[in-house]
């Protein structure tokens, strides 16, 4: 039975608007939060680089990445040096901030700095968090679980609008393939694009490797820019890419980081096929309004 899909949503953040249906924003910066000085350096370079590539930017880092591989992984630099960071970077760089949040308790501190709170895949089907990251009305990232089907985000979609707050997105990241593997499912860009939210593609942890190395994960960002094409191909509101100045040396997802130095080459040819993308989207927009779960298979 086929589905009309709901009109899509445009989400302000901060000064921006970010929809399936406008060109795309830019969301980047470094896993963690390794200093102030290095997350400040980091935004204003990557600002510069998204204006110099007429893409909006919105900054994103962690303050805690709590679901390391191994106990010896390094985190960040906690909640309150975090949070202090981010609102430096919003007020001096001027750009909207976005940070993973793992805990309810972490919601209400969290939005009181940060633009968009973001959902960690593991924890995507964590009702209290969820409930708890939608009542701060603050916009939710929430990134699909490497073990869930695109069309059960629905569900988690409506556990964050039973608050009453629908400024959501969400977020592919790849999906389990064995150990160690993720691939990458592009129908699940228009599948989650059927609810109406904005879609986002991450397109450095699509290429992780979980637990590849051992005591931390590991990565091939020499596919990241493959993923990124091909998503904005298909038409996204955002495109996530975790960045690095020397990813070789970053204490967290370093792997499929992509180095800053290509960075201004990537993201102009990204604008470039958004245009096109969305040239055409009149013409490609049924597909999300026709897919239904279980008719894949049958297809």
């Amino acid at each position: 039975m086929e589905r009309t899909a709901p009109a899509c949503r445009t989400i302000s953040v901060g000064t921006l608007r970010v929809s399936n249906d406008l060109p795309m924003v830019l969301i980047a910066g470094p896993c963690q939060i390794e200093s102030r000085d290095h997350a400040l350096m980091m935004a204003r370079a990557l600002s510069d680089i998204a204006a110099g590539a007429d893409v909006p930017f919105i900054f994103k880092s962690s303050f805690d990445k709590a679901n390391r591989t191994s106990i010896t992984g390094q985190r960040g630099l906690g909640l309150e040096q975090g949070l202090a960071v981010l609102g430096d970077i919003r007020r001096e760089v001027g750009c909207p901030v976005m940070t993973d949040i793992h805990e309810p308790a972490q919601c209400a501190p969290a939005a009181e700095v940060a633009d968009i709170l973001q959902i960690p895949a593991f924890l995507c089907r964590q009702t209290d968090l969820l409930v708890g990251a939608g009542r701060t009305g603050a916009a939710i990232n929430v990134k699909k679980g490497q073990f869930l089907a695109p069309w059960d985000m629905q569900h988690v979609a409506d556990k964050i609008a039973s608050t009453g707050n629908h400024r959501i997105f969400l977020c592919e990241r790849g999906t389990c393939f064995g150990y160690n593997r993720l691939v990458t499912d592009l129908c699940s860009l228009p599948i989650m694009a059927r609810t109406g939210y904005p879609v986002v593609i991450d397109a450095t942890h699509s290429v992780q490797q979980p637990g590849g190395q051992g005591e931390q994960s590991g990565g091939e960002r020499v596919f990241a820019p493959l993923i990124a094409r091909a998503a904005v191909a298909i038409g996204v509101a955002a495109v996530f890419i975790e960045a690095h100045d020397n990813p070789d040396h970053a204490p967290s997802d370093g792997p499929n980081m992509v180095s800053l130095s290509d960075m201004p080459d990537l993201l102009h040819l990204l604008a470039s096929l958004d245009r096109v993308a969305k040239s055409n989207s009149a013409k490609d927009g049924d597909a999300t309004a026709t897919i239904t779960p279980g008719e894949e298979a049958n297809s």
